[in-house]
């Protein structure tokens, strides 16, 4: 319908419901609109950090299940695999990551990391959000702080997550509200991998969202005086701002992994944790604040079963292949200074192989890996007793690593918000409700 005979029409309707059937653009998916929110109460919110961060963004590779620690980051002697020197003199991580080997002078390690959690949903929550379940209060993922906190860069969604995790909806912005949810995508290995927000029906052609747009500018016209539309003035706003965003090239660009050449793909690797790395690549370069990229179905690093044998021939090649394809990319491209990585699961394996061959749940003694953003490389944190079960230097919480991590971005790791009934919720909650706290040994 041409824009002439929408300005005709939209005279008639009168009354609200004439006004949300005629205006209420129903092909726009919701989470444009979330996002667009989310970004407009961020870039309002405080961000005084006192970290003077230099990051920007961060991206969260996510290793659903629990890696093995004395198996990847921290070698022991209860492990078949044999330690592997690495480009940092006294430095050794688990032979089955030789490519990771050769950028620990841009990784560091803590492996001393300690959770309470030692179930999957209840430890995936944990992780997600720095505190336990709690029955009277869904406390907000770290990438919905982060959303809340700095908002978005060049109108992308500030938070994704790619694909959904595996265990429940920790990733979500709990009772903070729907608007800091992350934008989520499908799993982007697919052949005909798109986004349902950003790809119009094919009953919709641009010349139609042309008309709707003329539409909405005599609407804004007829209806300026009207209580009724103003009410409903802030909704239109974000559905011109998630129209901009379906017609804007270099949004739908930086999802779009066939503008990446095969070889590229290749080398991260053409399976869904490989191609979910290399979009949260492809969407911090464009201007993402936070990319959940988790990829492993099912949470493939939960070894109860042959944990020598799956790691071997299935999860430490993908992760050695995609994570150093992505740091080799972020240094290439400028990006490491100004991308946070963090590497990690919701906790670690049993000292002890089990009947089954396998590891079973560890919470107690873990490790991660991090990268990027001002934190410095080849450095080591903290320690774990001669079969990686219990911490003997320098505990770090996940209330610790989120400090951090806000330091590299400049928020104020301190904040807190206030829940329902009143109390403060810190946005780095360490043990027992208490503050995190930086580990300053990783800056500078």
């Amino acid at each position: 319908m041409p824009a002439t005979q929408l300005q005709s029409e939209v005279i008639r309707p009168t009354s609200r419901r004439a006004f949300l059937r005629i205006g209420s653009l129903p092909f726009l998916g919701i989470g444009l609109e979330q996002a667009l929110r989310a970004a407009a109460a961020g870039g309002a919110s405080s961000t005084s950090g006192s970290g003077g961060g230099r990051a920007k963004s961060v991206i969260l590779v996510w290793l659903s299940g629990g890696p093995p620690q004395m198996d990847t980051f921290d070698p022991k002697t209860n492990s078949n695999f044999k330690p592997v020197s690495t480009n940092v003199p006294g430095i050794q991580i688990s032979e089955l990551l030789p490519k990771i080997a050769q950028h620990m002078d841009t990784l560091s390690i803590i492996r001393s990391m300690h959770s309470p959690e030692n179930n999957h949903p209840e430890g995936t929550y944990y992780g997600m959000t720095g505190h336990r379940p709690n029955p009277s209060f869904r406390f907000p993922s770290w990438g919905s702080i982060v959303s809340r906190e700095l908002g978005s860069r060049k109108d992308l969604p500030p938070y994704v997550v790619t694909p959904p995790l595996s265990y429940g909806h920790s990733y979500m912005s709990g009772n903070m509200g729907p608007q800091y949810n992350p934008m989520i995508t499908p799993d982007p290995s697919q052949e005909n991998f798109s986004i349902p927000d950003l790809t119009l029906p094919a009953s919709v052609s641009p010349e139609l969202i042309e008309d709707r747009q003329a539409f909405l500018q005599v609407v804004d016209r007829e209806y300026r005086s009207r209580e009724e539309f103003e009410r409903y003035q802030s909704m239109d706003t974000y559905q011109r701002q998630a129209l901009k965003m379906i017609l804007a090239p270099d949004v739908r660009k930086a999802f779009d992994l066939s503008q990446e050449p095969d070889s590229v793909r290749e080398a991260y690797g053409k399976d869904r944790f490989g191609q979910a790395v290399l979009l949260a690549r492809r969407l911090v370069e464009a201007g993402c604040r936070f990319v959940t990229a988790e990829g492993f179905n099912h949470s493939e690093w939960d070894t109860h079963i042959k944990n020598d044998k799956s790691l071997a021939e299935n999860l430490a090649p993908r992760l050695d292949k995609a994570l150093s394809t992505l740091l080799t990319e972020l240094k290439e491209r400028g990006l490491l200074e100004s991308t946070v990585v963090v590497v990690m699961g919701e906790f670690g394996r049993t000292p002890d192989i089990n009947p089954e061959a396998g590891r079973d749940h560890w919470c107690h003694c873990w490790s991660l890996a991090m990268a990027g953003g001002g934190i410095a490389g080849g450095r080591v944190i903290g320690a774990s007793d001669e079969r990686a079960a219990k911490v003997t230097d320098r505990m770090v919480t996940v209330g610790d690593m989120y400090a951090t991590v806000y330091k590299a971005l400049g928020i104020d790791w301190s904040k807190t918000y206030v829940g329902k009934d009143g109390r403060p919720i810190y946005i780095a909650n360490s043990l027992e409700d208490k503050p995190g706290s930086p580990v300053h040994e990783l800056f500078g």
